[in-house]
């Protein structure tokens, strides 16, 4: 995802009067900020710096849809309408037959050791943003049975 279309996708919800779009997306945009100049690259954004971002803010809106009260309705429609928005400009994940296939390819030495630790340390780098690390997790889980 690119920091320049968040921010022309800002623009057209607010001319379009979305106020739920553009909080989220507003939301998403301060969060990269943020980041950027954490990390230092304030003026080069990295489009897997805006991934990662994405990918943190989706996970705790998820929890907030999570954690809500059932009968605070209000709080769980402005949620639900942040957290699609925010999917929507998510990176799509590799399934678990991907990461499968993409394990037992790349990494078939490490996998007959049946080490999962090793597997782990091996794939993970590869992989991140790419794949849930849970998905990740399970898939070697059961290739070290």
């Amino acid at each position: 995802m690119q920091f320049e279309q968040l921010q022309k996708d800002m623009i057209s919800a607010m001319k379009a009067r979305e106020k739920g779009k553009k909080d989220a997306i507003s939301s998403l945009i301060s969060a990269i900020k943020k980041v950027a100049i954490d990390e230092g690259c304030r003026d080069d954004i990295q489009d897997e710096l805006v991934d990662r971002v994405i990918m943190k803010e989706l996970k705790t809106v998820k929890e907030q849809l999570d954690t809500c009260p059932a009968d605070r309705t209000d709080l769980l429609e402005e949620y639900q309408l942040r957290h699609d928005v925010i999917q929507a400009y998510a990176p799509v994940m590799m399934s678990a037959d991907e990461v499968k296939a993409f394990i037992e390819e790349k990494f078939a030495d490490i996998v007959a050791s049946k080490n999962k630790g090793m597997i782990m340390k091996n794939v993970m780098p590869e992989l991140k943003g790419k794949a849930d690390g849970k998905v990740i997790n399970e898939v070697v889980g059961e290739l070290c049975k």
